[in-house]
């Protein structure tokens, strides 16, 4: 999926570690045909959460009228992407001929590398309903200018505990290992809580955590959370509690992302993650000027970058 602002600033990643639980609020921006979305990551306070350096949380919205989610050809470099869904589908199209639509419970996972190129678009026959995730990973420098490269997973390991239903996005969980091939320590699950219940989620002390409120108000490590707003949680934690909002009954779903502190700067900039400013300058000058492979049978002609920063590109 694109950063489709139109002015995007960049933003400089250094180490750093949050030392208490926090709660932050998303900020909406739109993507493709004008689909809103909460964007969690990044922000001013928090860049990542372990390697994970972007995420988006759209829906539910109805999609059966009008052309859906359409976001077109753009490029991507030193990243991947992580997409997710909760209801209804989308089509995937990139610069290496793949064509995948994914459902929920499915992963895609696109490794831009040195440079890639994709479109996301809703589907024909498509559900009246589109929810889910977009995710970004950092790659590390050893592998940031790897070959791009796309795995759709179809099926994933699921832990049913007494409490919770958890699908194994990405990472380990209870002994069961994600398929999906990453490149720093990290996890992604979608924990599914019965209704009235809790549940304690056992954690990793060397990891960090984000927690999203899939449906509606929840509570995570007792601070109240729903749609729009992100749990952060420090590494050093053995568990967290996830429980439905106060006094219902009804079921709670979460998607929670984590991973070691990430020990790199990253400087990032429209759809690109990078070290340098003339990392990025080039990479906007390739896609400008059609050096990047291009996206066959794309329903929509790519996407122009947008200008950079008057002089150097600078931090927020």
């Amino acid at each position: 999926m694109s950063n489709l602002e139109r002015a995007p600033e960049a933003i400089t990643i250094s180490p750093a570690l949050v030392r208490a639980v926090d709660v932050l609020e998303a900020r909406k921006a739109a993507i493709g045909d004008g689909t809103e979305v909460r964007r969690l990551l990044p922000q001013q306070v928090l860049r990542t959460v372990g390697a994970w350096c972007f995420l988006d949380h759209y829906g539910p919205d109805n999609v059966s009228r009008g052309t859906g989610m359409q976001v077109p050809p753009h490029p991507h470099i030193g990243l991947q992407t992580a997409s997710w869904l909760f209801e209804g589908n989308v089509l995937h199209r990139d610069s290496l001929g793949s064509r995948q639509v994914i459902r929920p419970g499915e992963l895609n996972l696109m490794t831009a590398g040195r440079g890639i190129a994709h479109s996301e678009e809703s589907a024909r026959g498509r559900p009246a309903i589109l929810h889910g995730l977009q995710l970004w990973i950092a790659l590390p420098e050893a592998d940031r200018f790897t070959e791009p490269s796309f795995a759709h997973h179809a099926v994933l390991p699921v832990v049913h505990e007494t409490a919770a239903t958890i699908t194994v996005v990405v990472g380990e969980h209870r002994g069961e290992q994600s398929p999906a091939q990453v490149h720093t320590p990290l996890a992604g699950l979608e924990v599914a809580v019965r209704g009235g219940d809790g549940f304690t989620l056992q954690v990793r002390p060397d990891f960090e955590y984000g927690v999203v409120a899939v449906d509606g108000p929840a509570t995570v490590a007792g601070a109240r959370i729903g749609p729009g707003l992100l749990a952060h949680l420090p590494a050093g934690l053995s568990a967290v509690e996830l429980r439905p909002a106060p006094g219902s009954r009804d079921p709670a779903r979460f998607f929670v992302i984590g991973g070691e502190p990430f020990g790199e700067r990253l400087l990032m900039w429209w759809n690109f993650v990078a070290r340098t400013a003339e990392e990025i300058t080039r990479a906007r000058e390739d896609w400008a000027a059609g050096r990047f492979p291009p996206v066959r049978n794309a329903s929509a002609p790519p996407l122009p970058a947008p200008a950079l920063p008057a002089g150097r590109l600078r931090p927020r």
